[in-house]
């Protein structure tokens, strides 16, 4: 298959190996470790394949505890913790080699009446996505050329990624900025129409940006790293419906940063300004 969106959902489709256990493939790319995305949508494909379909998850909580290798397959390994009336909640441990790499504790609600409903308004007024250029765009505009393994990575990418602010190059750019970023995304393909492959395709690209905000007020996004970073955790929230193939604005800020780590929050917005989606996640932060 040659459409990113297509690879990512058959990346979804995880092999059943017994009641409780799934087989994840891991692609071999030339990255130090394992998209820590990829881990966290594997495993709550993994957590809501062994659940009742109309119980859809609402909240989640992970930690990345070991890099994983690339292109060697990851196994899931699914706890039954809890089938109450109400709710559901699975624990999956995720192994690579033999060792622990990930571990992900998933809550799953049947939708009832609520006696309280109201949101706080998104943060700004955003310009609309097709308005926007993509990240290649940018990137090319500013070197000219893209980089083989940025050419790469772009065809390989599963999200169309739009930044709301101009890419930042300088440092008089970066001088004073504030630590927040705001991107419209979208998958670059249908995802089809199960409920649970939209919930973990965006739980896949809630890990692609979101530490972006961390190292706004430090350095080029799409610069030379000066900086070794790594997710932590990994928390989310799931308030409304949503398709991850439609575009959704990806708010993000990080109140701090210290003692070589950075927590990041988002909140996820559709096109109506109605709040889907809120993440947090703490990065760990080493100069090269």
């Amino acid at each position: 298959m040659t459409n990113p969106a297509e690879r990512l959902v058959d990346l979804l489709d995880l092999e059943r190996i017994e009641v409780n256990i799934f087989r994840g493939l891991s692609p071999n790319e030339s990255l130090q470790r394992v998209f820590g995305g990829q881990v966290a949508g594997q495993a709550l494909v993994a957590a809501g394949r062994t659940t009742d379909g109309d119980r859809p998850v609402h909240s989640l909580h992970a930690y990345f505890l070991r890099p994983g290798r690339p292109g060697v397959p990851i196994v899931y390994q699914v706890e039954r913790v809890r089938d109450g009336r109400s709710f559901t909640t699975r624990r999956v441990t995720a192994v690579q080699e033999g060792r622990t790499i990930f571990n992900l504790t998933a809550s799953f609600h049947r939708p009832e009446p609520g006696s309280i409903e109201h949101q706080l308004p998104p943060r700004l007024d955003f310009p609309d996505p097709e308005s926007l250029p993509t990240v290649a765009t940018e990137i090319r505009e500013h070197l000219g050329e893209l980089p083989e393994a940025l050419e790469r990575m772009a065809r390989r990418q599963p999200f169309d990624i739009r930044y709301v602010d101009r890419l930042r190059w300088t440092a008089d750019e970066i001088k004073d900025a504030d630590p927040r970023s705001a991107v419209w995304m979208r998958a670059v393909g249908p995802l089809g129409d199960d409920p649970l492959v939209h919930t973990c395709a965006l739980t896949y690209a809630s890990d692609m940006t979101l530490l972006d905000a961390v190292r706004i007020p430090v350095e080029p996004l799409w610069g030379r790293r000066g900086f070794d970073m790594a997710s932590l955790d990994h928390a989310m929230w799931f308030h409304r419906p949503f398709r991850a193939d439609e575009w959704f604005l990806y708010d993000q800020e990080s109140p701090i940063s210290t003692g070589g780590r950075g927590l990041a929050r988002g909140r996820i917005y559709d096109r109506e300004g109605r709040l889907l989606v809120s993440v947090v996640q703490e990065g760990l932060f080493r100069p090269v």
